[in-house]
């Protein structure tokens, strides 16, 4: 019995003596701890884009013909007013010769009638007609003249007519693609080539309503960053010249949740196509932002947290909300504070009530570390 009860004491001073020297162990413990800082800075945030040229319109056909002449070819700058295509419609010269013909006689006759005007009221003044005939005679001078405008109007259309056998530049451009060949049947309404004049484009992107409101109170704050951007081209390089937001759209995409911004950009050497994509950068101020490393941070369900020192010195697991993702660093929306100390280095070895030995580390320290560690070579 006294050998049973001796056996049972020595397990339990071991186990005791095993259980005090894990505690130590944990305690004994160092990681890496920091703080985070409020700084002053500015950002960027890229949205896609579809390039626009300033102008671009759809060159069409308005009366029917044979394509008679191509004056121009695709990917050409062409000049305000430069001759395009001709048309050819010999019906249309017939309708002008006859309408010309028909505006001859109707003013013959209307010199018919006003002579037989002037020789009633000869008559008239005479008392050998009555004012009946002298009025009769006004009626048809007046009729003549009507139908003499008539006739001047229709020989006006059917050289309008004949005029649009001929298609001009209506603005300065590059001429697209030209899908009709010399001696193709035309019809009233057939494309004929696209000109487009990207001196200037417009880019268009789409922001989110919160992102809008927030792009409404940085533009009070600073005006000149907010309005200014960048574009990024398709490859991956910034368009040589700034552009400037000019406006939005008068409403929210109900569907989408989004509203469109559009910029101009400056295009002198014409790289920028009517079609294009790329990215708009749009830089943000944030002023006092609470950062944190990223290395700081884990996620469970999609949401985030950081490990926590109390007064003692033991873990806790908070949850925070990032506003924004900068290189290494987050910007803290909601969940710490200045005075707060957030494990930095190690959280995969970390467990919410470990209590450990913290080593404090500046973050004016961990920035040299970062920039050092991501240095080429």
């Amino acid at each position: 019995m006294k050998h049973a009860l001796l056996g049972i004491c020595t397990v339990i001073i071991v186990s005791s003596c095993a259980n005090e020297e894990t505690k130590q162990k944990q305690v004994a413990e160092n990681y890496p701890v920091t703080s985070p800082i409020k700084i002053d800075t500015t950002l960027s945030t890229d949205y896609v884009a579809e390039i626009n040229a300033v102008q671009n319109v759809e060159i069409r056909a308005r009366i029917k013909g044979y394509l008679d002449k191509i004056f121009i070819d695709e990917g050409k700058y062409v000049k305000q007013g430069q001759l395009l295509f001709t048309i050819h419609n010999p019906e249309l010269n017939e309708e002008i010769a006859k309408a010309g013909a028909v505006l001859k006689s109707i003013t013959t006759e209307l010199k018919a009638a006003e002579i037989d005007l002037s020789n009633v009221k000869r008559l008239v003044e005479k008392n050998v007609v009555s004012n009946t005939e002298l009025k009769a005679a006004e009626n048809k001078v007046e009729m003549m003249k009507a139908k003499v405008e008539e006739a001047k109007a229709n020989e006006s259309y059917a050289k309008i007519q004949l005029s649009y056998t001929q298609i001009k530049a209506p603005f300065s451009g590059i001429v697209n693609r030209i899908p009709n060949k010399i001696g193709s049947l035309i019809e009233d309404g057939t494309l004929l080539t696209n000109i487009s004049n990207n001196g200037e484009v417009f880019a268009y992107f789409d922001v989110s309503e919160k992102e809008y409101l927030n792009y409404v109170t940085n533009f009070k704050e600073n005006a000149h960053n907010s309005s200014n951007v960048t574009l990024i081209l398709a490859n991956g390089e910034e368009h040589p010249f700034k552009g400037k937001i000019e406006t939005t759209e008068g409403e929210i995409d109900q569907s989408t949740g989004n509203i469109a911004f559009r910029a101009r950009f400056n295009n002198p050497e014409k790289v920028l196509k009517h079609g294009a994509s790329g990215k708009i950068r749009l830089l943000k101020n944030y002023k006092n932002a609470l950062i944190i490393p990223q290395k700081a941070t884990f996620e469970i369900q999609d949401r985030m947290y950081v490990y926590v020192l109390d007064s003692k010195n033991q873990v806790k697991t908070k949850a925070i909300t990032s506003k924004h993702r900068m290189p290494h660093y987050y910007i803290v929306e909601s969940g710490l504070d200045e005075d707060d100390k957030i494990i930095y280095e190690g959280v995969q070895n970390i467990k919410d009530g470990m209590t450990v030995k913290p080593q404090f580390v500046e973050m004016n320290e961990i920035s040299k570390e970062l920039t050092y560690v991501n240095t080429p070579e």
